[in-house]
């Protein structure tokens, strides 16, 4: 089953191809994707010269072997790895570690997760490429097979994702933080101390407090922001050249690099941990594919930020490199390189960039989580859509609000950037460290390039991130122990919340009802039908579920029509609504059951209660026309499901004594013949040359009878208990850690959107 669920649901999506949409996406990127990276001249040297590492020298081996680094790792990480590599890699035109995950999990029988598999029909260009390349099938077979795989590539991709987590919370306070520092050149050290950090912390008490509004308010000067910043520090870098020290150009040669870690030994290593800020924001060029495309990225980044960031770092280099005197190594950063006079325009700007970079990093965290949530990764949270056009535009209160409170607690805790970019350094070097490893593993098992391909990405980009992730990991005591608890923390609950859920599944699976045990009671089931339409949850997609029979035997009484429903969440980012809902039947055409299936992606916004009620009834209503009969249909066990486009047959609906919904239509209705005031009248528009017999129309008849006397949502409430004879750890996880995660985190996003007087809860105690 867990085959057919992505069945048609993984095609990229199509985006303008026309050079005007591409410009203006590439134009409309700079303020969504590139506000982190390009704020990132402000810390970094400052970062690698703080604390005792390296010193600057009038020999100046430091600085030249200091813009070396930044340049090549700029241009090997950033521009070669992610904008001209790692970019290809998309899930459905979506980015990010996940996406890599669920890409890898569609192609090869490898996910954990339940409903989450692969697609025949994706797999199936692919096949006899990998058949011809022993290495790769080998490869694929290995990791299907053994079990204890795919758990550590599921930790690997969550670690990942809690690491990218943690830069949400770091990298608002390095960068407002990094930003506000500009004061300090401005006025009095004494006053300083006492200014700098409540500013900071008003700046982002705001920055989290005015996410409820959405970033498309506020969006279109973000774009202005970051161009403006990146003119600025590109003429400042440019000026700096000319006036202080144009042969600067000469440090860009890796000779460089090598003078610089021959002379500086042990300490040079160790500011690798500043350096490496360089590239911060690099990550996000990935995660956020999904609001623009790739070439509109790519052509931000080579003509834009790319050359700006360039000139702004050999500007500073240019203009250190003829000024030893300074106060201390602390002072060594951007704002010195500033000219005096225009201090306080560009303070101003590298603020508003700052918050600009920080927005996007929150943004991209509330994605993050909304994806891990909809994959069984993460418990239920409130999401809000705050734009009715931009899906990826998102807003989680909950997350907004921890992530505030994190963010302060750093912030006032250290105090200064050298600790933050400690932090954030090892949060960034490790999601590019998962990257790079799935992103090999895409090579093989996606792309069935050569396995020696994978391995000299693995192994070049690899040892480049390895050299940081060591001098990052070194400065443990030093601020990096922050993004480890966060990640630790994050990874915890991830992992105990889908281990609970799979526990779950795998129960409701053990004690499903058999679908034979149905049909022997009967049409009637053995029980009262009464009018109206029950939708009976499960997360089953074949088999009746347990809370079905725990019901009917307590309270023999149930619907004329009965519709089991599975709302599944699939590892693709979009579904197509012609793709979305799976109709099947259980048993004869007199007993009405009905099983319907419905996908969303982890992308997907999920519709409102009125919206969905009347896709789904549509659904119903075509799949009786058709007769159940569609090419596209499978079979699973004894049941064939099809896949409905809901708006085949339209719903009109209106009140007793109102007007129908919509215009007159000429084609044929059929239409209840008794009006009762005030009650809810439904009828099905078929097409004009709709041949339908006296039985689909009595079956239509009565799935209209069952409309109007209303719909009932029974919901199972599910206790989970570790069964005796479980061992210690497994008793404290389900039995305490899921079972707080459950009462505190939402139910399933479409069961907040049902009317509290159509629901009825059965409750359950799984012994797991």
């Amino acid at each position: 089953m867990d085959l057919e669920l992505a069945h048609g649901a993984g095609a990229p999506r199509k985006r303008g191809e026309s050079w005007g949409a591409v410009l203006l996406l590439a134009y409309q990127s700079l303020g969504v994707v590139y506000g982190d990276v390009a704020t990132s001249p402000l810390y970094v040297f400052k970062s690698a010269f703080a604390g005792d590492d390296i010193t600057h020298t009038a020999g100046n081996e430091e600085i030249y072997g200091v813009l070396s680094f930044v340049f090549w790792t700029l241009t090997l990480i950033s521009l070669l790895k992610y904008v001209l590599i790692v970019l290809r890699a998309n899930d459905g035109g979506e980015g990010g570690t996940f996406a890599l995950y669920s890409l890898i999990c569609r192609h090869v029988r490898a996910g954990l997760l339940p409903g989450g598999g692969t697609s025949d029909d994706l797999m199936s260009d692919d096949k006899d490429a990998a058949a011809r390349r022993g290495a790769v099938s080998r490869a694929r077979t290995v990791l299907e097979r053994y079990r204890v795989l795919q758990r550590l590539l599921l930790l690997f991709a969550l670690l990942g994702t809690c690491m990218l987590i943690g830069d949400g919370v770091l990298t608002p306070a390095l960068s407002v933080f990094s930003a506000v520092s500009g004061l300090e050149l401005s006025m009095e050290r004494a006053q300083h101390k006492y200014v700098g950090l409540p500013v900071t912390c008003a700046i982002l008490i705001c920055l989290f407090a005015l996410q409820h509004y959405g970033t498309h308010r506020v969006g279109f000067i973000f774009a202005p922001i970051v161009c403006i910043w990146l003119l600025c520090i590109s003429t400042i870098g440019l000026y700096n050249i000319i006036y202080w020290n144009h042969h600067v150009y000469r440090a860009l040669s890796p000779y460089y690099m090598y003078q610089f870690l021959k002379k500086t030994q042990k300490g040079g290593w160790m500011s690798l941990g500043g350096i490496l800020l360089c590239v911060t924001g690099s990550e996000a060029m990935y995660a956020d594919l999904g609001h623009f495309s790739q070439r509109s990225i790519q052509i931000a980044f080579i003509s834009v930020v790319y050359p700006a960031l360039v000139l702004a770092y050999m500007g500073q280099a240019a203009y250190i490199s003829q000024h030893h005197s300074f106060e201390n190594s602390y002072h060594i950063g951007f704002y010195v390189s500033v000219p005096e006079k225009l201090r306080w325009p560009v303070l101003v700007i590298a603020i508003l960039a700052s918050v600009v970079g920080s927005q996007a990093i929150i943004t991209g965290t509330f994605s993050i989580i909304k994806q891990c949530s909809a994959l069984s990764c993460f418990p239920g949270v409130k999401i809000v859509h705050t734009s009715s056009t931009v899906h990826g535009q998102i807003y989680i209160p909950e997350i907004n609000w921890i992530l505030m409170i994190l963010c302060l607690a750093v912030t006032i805790g250290f105090n200064n950037t050298k600790h933050l970019a400690n932090a954030q350094g090892l949060a960034v070097i490790t999601v590019m460290l998962v990257t790079t490893c799935l992103m090999s593993l895409v090579i093989v098992l996606v792309w069935n390039k050569s396995i020696f391909i994978a391995l000299g990405f693995l192994i070049f980009f690899g040892s480049i991130e390895v050299m940081y992730f060591s001098a990052s990991l070194v400065k443990f005591h030093e601020g990096a122990w922050v993004p480890i608890t966060l990640s630790f923390i994050f990874m915890v609950v991830m992992y105990v919340w889908h281990y609970g859920t799979i526990k779950k599944y795998e129960f409701d699976v053990q004690n499903k009802v058999s679908v034979n045990w149905l049909l022997n009671l009967g049409p009637s089931l053995g029980i009262v039908r009464v009018r109206g339409i029950g939708l009976i949850h499960t997360e089953l997609m074949s088999g009746i579920p347990a809370i079905f029979s725990h019901f009917v035997t307590n309270l023999p009484a149930f619907h004329q029509v009965l519709v089991f429903l599975c709302v599944k969440s699939v590892p693709v980012p979009h579904v197509e609504p012609e793709e979305r809902f799976l109709v099947g039947r259980i048993g004869p055409k007199e007993y009405r059951l009905y099983r319907v299936i419905v996908r969303y992606g982890y992308r997907d916004v999920q519709q409102d209660d009125l919206e969905f009620e009347k896709d789904l009834i549509n659904s119903i209503a075509e799949f009786i026309r058709s007769g159940g009969s569609d090419q596209n249909g499978f079979v699973e066990g004894s049941e064939k499901l099809s896949s409905i486009s809901s708006g085949a047959i339209p719903l009109w609906e209106e009140d007793g004594d109102g007007e129908v919904d919509g215009p007159a239509s000429p084609n044929k209705e059929i239409n209840q013949q008794t009006v009762v005031p005030q009650r809810k009248q439904a009828r099905f528009v078929l097409p004009k040359s709709a041949q339908v017999d006296a039985e689909v129309r009595s079956e239509l008849q009565d799935l209209m009878d069952a409309r109007e006397a209303g719909m009932s949502f029974i919901l199972g409430h599910s206790h989970m208990k570790a069964k005796s004879g479980s061992s210690f750890v497994k008793r404290i996880v389900i039995n305490f850690f899921y079972e707080f995660l459950r009462r505190n985190s939402r139910g399933p996003s479409y069961a907040a959107n049902i009317p509290h007087a159509s629901t009825l809860e059965v409750g359950m105690v799984y012994q797991v």
